[in-house]
């Protein structure tokens, strides 16, 4: 089954109300509803006086209905009987270089080290679960919003005690932590952990110590998550999950390892709709069941007022398509109704506050038209991968603070529109994995490993030699395997790992994009656009495939290739272009296809291909074969031309 809906706040609005949205829901063929999650203060007005009957009332009516409730646990938002029980509860964070204390004004208020909200966060689940938990509408479970160590933790110095903590635990001696984080550099050596702070952000911190300050606050928001986790399985037997937002630099590999499902929510502009198939080929690697998209937007998103600009019905159509076409099998708007009031007034919704259908209503019904149809063939196939491209969060943490190139400094909301513009970007035509460097390699042909500036992650250097010498083929690089995990540089060797199995020496690091940078290869003498700087080789034991062209490292080796074993290992010194990239791949496209046009591979018990139009123009594939168009219900073959913002569901005949 698959799960259309939207988040729903029932304790805005009265009995009457709730009535009409329902029946709002089902005539636009919605089924899903998630609710709860900051409304804390309507389920414990007062310590341990617990009412859940609104949230009882307005799942019997969906459900009544055939809608049905992913129930939110309300910890972002503790009431302010809470923060009166425990004046030190508030978070403390950083203005400038002075700590200051926040204020009950919006949400995610609390220190992740405080025991009291700690406690309480697991009563209220219990609870909730208890009295909820056993609903025949009720079919998974969200804990929190969008947790994450905002504005980087809490800085108040019970936080700095359980970091110094942290850190004795991980490096064993002061004189250890100096060494591995180089602090003699700039006589900045600790005499004891008792004298480790927290880096100050708006400071030019020492990366090192920001990478594990972050690294220790992402630690705080797991075990915060899966205590509510725990809570919650006492009484209910549905998944739970938490709804993530932000890129991996608060690992979803680890955040899910304790958790049933993965959960998403992004607003990504139409322009962006490539780097938001990439989120979802990533969480289709996390565990072996479907993820959820728990929040997408509908029309616009904003906060005090609207921005980033409309999104289209057609827009919304395809957004709302991409995650089940993907492998996930939910996809949540927010919200269905704006709220009258608050600091999200200016959002969009489904309907408005006044109960009015927004103009992507139309789009809507047709994805659940959409989904009808395609039902069986959706159900009885699924996305298989020969190709896997690397995304570690150990990496994005790196580079958080250790960018290296300007493309990176901008903390961890630049990783992924990297990865995704320069990489991913060029496979639209094939399926890829997206996967965490503890991902079994066995299944993959080609590994494309860029920015994967530690290979000692999850012991990924030794395990990647073993899959190469079994037949596999690895393009690594730029930028991988140039780091320790505390985001230091090595020290024998510019790539420790890379530079013996690929064969090379690195004879010049330079971590410098011009725009006027060119490659060539050496067969052919092609010339081919570079980025993200230039490293260049000298092939020991290896193949020069291309060389520098135009500036100082003339016919210096900036890709090559050795045979390892039965497979491959081919170094990028650069960033190639998107047609460099896929001949180094050297695999089959799904279908030739205009580039607007994103296409899926699904294989299973029902076999087809998926075609979306992602740029709103028109587009075309090439079929190999005839083809059950399932939408248009008629058979296809040769050229078919797509219409902008449309999608093909084409069944093998």
């Amino acid at each position: 089954m698959f799960y259309i809906g939207s988040a729903y706040y029932p304790e805005l609005w009265d009995k009457e109300e709730i009535l009409k949205d329902v029946k709002r829901m089902k005539d636009l063929g919605l089924n899903t509803v998630r609710i709860g999650e900051f409304a804390w203060s309507t389920m414990e007005k007062t310590e341990g006086v617990y009412d859940f009957s609104l949230f009882k009332y307005a799942m019997d009516v969906m459900y009544e209905n055939e809608i049905y409730t992913v129930l939110c646990t309300p910890s972002c938002t503790p009431p302010r009987w809470v923060f009166k029980k425990y004046p030190d509860l508030m978070r403390v964070g950083y203005n400038g270089y002075n700590r200051i204390i926040a204020d009950v004004h919006s949400r995610c208020h609390p220190c992740k080290t405080h025991k009291g909200i700690r406690e309480l966060n697991y009563k209220i689940a219990e609870e909730m679960s208890k009295a909820l938990g056993k609903h025949p509408g009720l079919i998974g479970w969200q804990i929190d919003n969008e947790i994450y160590p905002y504005d980087f933790g809490c800085f108040c110095e019970r936080c700095v005690k359980e970091f110094r903590v942290y850190l004795k635990n991980k490096y064993g001696t002061i004189e250890n932590l100096n060494k591995k984080w180089v602090m003699n550099r700039w006589s900045l050596d600790f005499e004891s952990f008792d004298e480790v702070t927290a880096p100050a952000p708006q400071s030019w911190e020492h990366p090192s110590h920001a990478v594990e300050w972050w690294r220790f606050q992402c630690q705080l928001v797991k075990t915060y998550v899966w205590e509510q986790a725990e809570a919650i399985k006492k009484h209910s037997s549905v998944p739970i999950g938490t709804d993530m937002m932000m890129d991996n630099a608060l690992s979803y590999n680890n955040m899910n390892k304790k958790l049933d499902v993965v959960q998403h929510n992004h607003y990504d502009s139409s322009n962006e709709l490539y780097r938001t198939f990439m989120n979802y080929d990533f969480y289709r690697t996390l565990k072996e069941k479907p993820f959820w998209v728990t929040e997408t937007q509908p029309g616009y998103n904003g906060s005090y007022a609207a921005y980033n600009g409309y999104r289209s019905n057609g827009h919304n159509y395809i957004n709302s398509l991409a995650p089940i076409v993907q492998g996930g099998e939910m996809n949540l708007y927010w919200l269905f109704r704006c709220h009258p009031a608050g600091h999200e007034i200016g959002h969009g919704a489904v309907y408005s506050s006044a109960g009015v259908p927004s103009p992507i209503a139309p789009s809507v019904k047709k994805i659940a038209d959409t989904l009808e149809k395609c039902k069986d063939f959706l159900e009885g196939s699924r996305v298989k991968s020969k190709i896997a491209l690397t995304y570690s969060s150990t990496a994005v943490k790196n580079f958080m603070f250790a960018p290296i190139i300007n493309h990176l400094d901008d903390h961890d909301h630049s990783f992924r529109p990297v990865l995704g513009d320069y990489f991913y970007d060029a496979f639209r035509h094939y399926n890829i994995d997206v996967i965490e460097t503890d991902k079994d390699l066995d299944e993959y042909e080609v590994i494309v490993a860029p920015l994967l500036c530690c290979f000692e992650d999850n012991d990924f250097g030794t395990r990647i030699k073993k899959w190469v010498e079994n037949g596999g083929t690895l393009i690594a690089g730029p930028y991988s395997d140039i780091m320790t995990d505390y985001a230091a540089k090595h020290t024998n060797k510019t790539y420790p790992t890379l530079e013996s199995l690929g064969g090379v020496s690195v004879k010049h690091h330079l971590p410098i994009e011009e725009d006027s940078f060119k490659a060539k290869w050496t067969q052919g003498g092609e010339i081919f656009n570079i980025s993200l700087g230039c490293d260049a080789f000298e092939c020991v034991d290896s193949e020069c495939l291309a060389t520098y062209t135009g500036f100082d490292f003339e016919g210096l080796c900036a890709i090559s290739k050795r045979k390892v074993g039965k497979g491959t290992v081919i170094l990028l010194g650069t960033a190639p272009d998107k047609e460099a990239l896929l001949k180094l791949v050297d695999k089959k496209p799904i279908l030739e296809a205009s580039k607007n046009v994103f296409l899926t591979k699904r294989e299973g018990n029902e076999n087809g291909i998926i075609a979306l139009e992602i740029e709103n123009k028109a587009g075309y594939a090439y079929l190999d074969k005839e083809y059950y168009d399932i939408l248009g219900n008629k058979i296809v073959s040769g050229k078919v031309a797509i219409a902008p913002y449309e999608a093909l569901f084409l069944k093998e005949i």
